[in-house]
């Protein structure tokens, strides 16, 4: 998800009144050099007070900076506290959401109420708590049972695809992908998916020929591009 906010707070150069005194000083020191020290209270003391007024300057210059640095570290922290806040309260309010769904989904399929596209949705909701065993369940009978559109029962397979691909059964994936764009030819997730599975078997030719079905029907598409090229690279690599 791109890039990283970083601050930097860097002490600026010394003021400028404090160069003509400094510049001023050592030319005295060296006129008056054959002059004994112990000779010259005044010149010593002077000496003194215009080193000792540089540090307090500077500390002082510093003391300034600090207030402001301190706000934007502290506006920082809220910030990125906020933005804590909220993707945590979303991610309660979607599970809340998840688990009623699939409550009531549930007892509709417990009292022999479901439909096709119940046994459909709850599968979903199954797979976006990554909950892939149950889900395919759901969507294996959801299969079985189907009555509607032909073209719509690809969504089906897609997410039955979807399961097998994160519970490592990567042909299984594969078939449920080929079969999804068999039954809807113009489904770019599908194509996406099944060229991402053809991609973990090592099979790059495949997988392009599937990245550049996804492109003829959506040629903008930043994902099925970006893998097309890839897998490009890799055959004229290979030689495949």
């Amino acid at each position: 998800m791109q890039g990283a906010l970083t601050l930097n707070g860097r002490l600026g150069p010394c003021l400028p009144a404090q160069r003509p005194r400094l510049s001023t000083a050592v030319p005295y020191a060296f006129k008056a050099a054959a002059v004994p020290v112990a000779q010259s209270p005044v010149l010593l003391t002077e000496c003194a007070s215009t080193v000792a007024e540089v540090p307090q300057e500077l500390f002082s210059l510093g003391e300034g900076l600090e207030t402001p640095i301190q706000l934007i570290y502290l506006v920082t922290l809220l910030g990125f506290l906020a933005v804590g806040a909220y993707l945590v309260v979303r991610q309660v309010l979607i599970r809340r959401e998840l688990d009623e769904g699939a409550k009531g989904l549930g007892e509709r399929i417990r009292t022999g109420e479901a439909t096709c596209e119940d046994y459909y949705e709850l599968g979903v909701i199954l797979t976006r708590k990554k909950l892939f065993t149950q889900a395919t369940k759901n969507l294996e009978k959801a299969k079985k049972v189907w009555d509607g559109e032909e073209s719509e029962l690809a969504q089906v397979h897609n997410a039955l695809g979807f399961c097998y691909f994160n519970m490592d059964k990567t042909e299984m994936a594969i078939q449920e992908y080929r079969r999804a764009v068999e039954l809807q030819p113009g489904y770019v997730t599908a194509w996406n998916n099944l060229g991402d599975a053809l991609e973990k078997k090592g099979k790059w030719r495949d997988a392009l020929v599937a990245y550049q079905e996804a492109l003829t029907y959506a040629p903008d598409n930043r994902i099925a591009r970006q893998r097309s090229d890839y897998c490009k690279e890799k055959v004229t690599r290979l030689a495949l």
